[in-house]
């Protein structure tokens, strides 16, 4: 008995020591079990890794380690993982119940009380700052996040950058508040756009969306000449990717009214997820791909170059193929399998030409 005590003692300890209260932490089971003979004289006399198994096992029923699947094993018998994970350390209870009490008229306490790691002063100093916030919040007008967040915990992004404070992703989510009650809010972000001359804003209807700065000022040209496709009353730079999070913003300069939206990105696996993506996520409206734009793009196929570094959707790509004609979807395809990309930038105001 005493023996045993010894191996599952130094486990423990060793593996207390290590454990973190916010984060899992990897560990290969042969260097520890080296370190254990190490530290015990009589380890093998002992019969010391079978009570090595029982310790690591034990402490895996309790959940203190969890062992990574990935097929490789200790190499010994009875066999092992090799790798384990050191879970995060379960502290006790730090946050006096009575004031935890006093505030469950308007706070969730349920997440802290099972996960107690989080229990910490500055958790409980942004509890106590919402709390007051939330009393008379009925009379307080809503502004952006940012300034909220600012307000409340000191930083405006707390809420909003995960790479500064990871502790602040989820923090509403933890503690059962919403955005709303914050009275804050989540502002589209500015766009840069081009109205058609004489165009009253109430009688816009057709909007074009282009992906590439150079290509926005080539349509501006074409739209002023009377040549571009569709006859937008507004082109709209989306700035590639960011027109996911500024596209919401058009619906607070311009009329609440059914609009037709075209959009053209390059050919390309990121273009055709973003259009994809900004079709999906504003679903109520009437995006479309400008086809009459791609299918130009694609007669200045001998100016393709190497896609490089893209993230590749299938999905994504099929839905984007299947707006073409067969012998178009062929060349979409070769560009595909041969990691080659159409951009934008191949049509300018000379190029345009062909077509008139």
């Amino acid at each position: 008995m005493k023996t045993i005590n010894i191996i599952e003692t130094r486990v423990r300890g060793f593996i207390e020591d290590i454990q973190h209260p916010k984060q899992k932490k990897k560990i290969n089971l042969n260097e520890i079990e080296h370190h254990m003979r190490q530290q015990i004289e009589a380890y093998f006399d002992m019969g010391g890794y079978t009570l090595f198994h029982a310790a690591i096992e034990k402490l895996e029923e309790e959940g203190q380690l969890t062992p990574i699947q990935n097929n490789q094993q200790n190499g010994r018998t009875p066999a092992l993982s090799l790798y384990y994970w050191v879970n995060i350390k379960k502290e006790e209870t730090k946050w006096d119940r009575l004031e935890m009490m006093k505030r469950s008229d308007l706070f969730d306490f349920s997440y802290y009380e099972n996960n107690p790691e989080w229990q910490t002063k500055e958790e409980w100093k942004r509890i106590e700052n919402l709390y007051l916030f939330l009393q008379s919040n009925e009379e307080r007008i809503t502004v952006s996040l940012e300034e909220r967040s600012l307000e409340l915990f000191g930083h405006e992004k707390f809420l909003t950058d995960d790479s500064l404070f990871p502790e602040g992703k989820g923090f509403l989510k933890r503690i059962g508040v919403s955005i709303d009650q914050l009275k804050g809010t989540k502002y589209g972000e500015p766009f840069v756009y081009w109205t058609k001359q004489g165009k009253e804003i109430n009688d816009f209807q057709r909007v074009l969306i282009v992906e590439n700065l150079s290509f926005f000022h080539t349509c501006v040209q074409l739209l002023e000449s009377d040549s571009l496709d569709y006859e937008p009353d507004l082109i709209i730079y989306g700035e590639g990717k960011k027109i996911e999070r500024s596209f919401s913003f058009f619906f607070r300069l311009f009329p609440a009214k059914p609009y037709l939206f075209y959009y053209c990105g390059d050919i390309d696996a990121e273009g055709y997820s973003m259009l994809l993506r900004l079709i999906d996520k504003y679903s109520d409206c009437s995006i479309h791909p400008a086809l009459k734009i791609y299918r130009k793009m694609l007669d200045c196929v001998e100016q393709a170059n190497n896609q490089i570094n893209q993230v590749k959707n299938e999905e994504h790509r099929d839905r984007f193929f299947s707006w073409f004609s067969d012998e178009e979807q062929e060349v979409l395809q070769q560009l595909w399998k041969a990691e080659k990309r159409i951009p934008q930038e191949v049509l300018t105001v000379e190029t345009w030409r062909r077509w008139l």
